[in-house]
């Protein structure tokens, strides 16, 4: 078992099975990309166990509550997560996060992008260890995200060959 399968265990963390599409949505790209030394991620929202898109749905600020979008950005991390291990086979193979880039579907007069995608960020310092999960990061609000998700994250990370 790895190092990073062995904290997500300690943790009681389950990696999602792969995303469950809607009928009728294709998606011609691949979750993660590698390319030499770098894994980019794609745009990923939040997943239930089984891969179906976790809720709750719509803008954080009327429909969602922060500590909701919070949770919801933390379940990001872990698909995405899910990801990498099934891209790499070891997520002992990750070397650093480099950057995260955080959309959060909010109402216009909504300002606490941060303090959602910190649910995320502070899920893969738990993780990874501050060495590996530090990482730089934006958190921006969004008009909308696709199937009405409150959060969807996109990062790159430095793996080892």
């Amino acid at each position: 078992m790895s190092k990073v399968d062995a904290k997500l265990a300690e943790r009681g963390l389950v990696l999602p099975a792969p995303l469950q599409l809607p009928e009728g949505m294709v998606l011609p790209f691949p979750e993660v990309n590698l390319r030499g030394t770098r894994a980019f991620i794609s745009g990923t929202g939040p997943l239930n166990p089984d891969g179906s898109v976790a809720g709750p749905f719509g803008k954080v600020g009327t429909d969602v509550t922060v500590e909701e979008a919070a949770h919801l950005a933390r379940l990001t991390g872990l698909a995405m997560i899910a990801g990498l291990k099934r891209t790499l086979g070891d997520l002992d193979r990750v070397s650093g996060w480099v950057h995260a880039f955080g959309m959060v579907n909010c109402a216009p007069e909504f300002s606490q992008q941060p303090t959602v995608i910190n649910g995320f960020s502070n899920l893969i310092l738990d993780v990874f260890g501050p060495e590996i999960g530090q990482h730089a990061r934006s958190a921006v609000g969004m008009s909308s995200l696709p199937m009405q998700i409150a959060v969807e994250i996109e990062a790159e990370v430095e793996v080892r060959v």
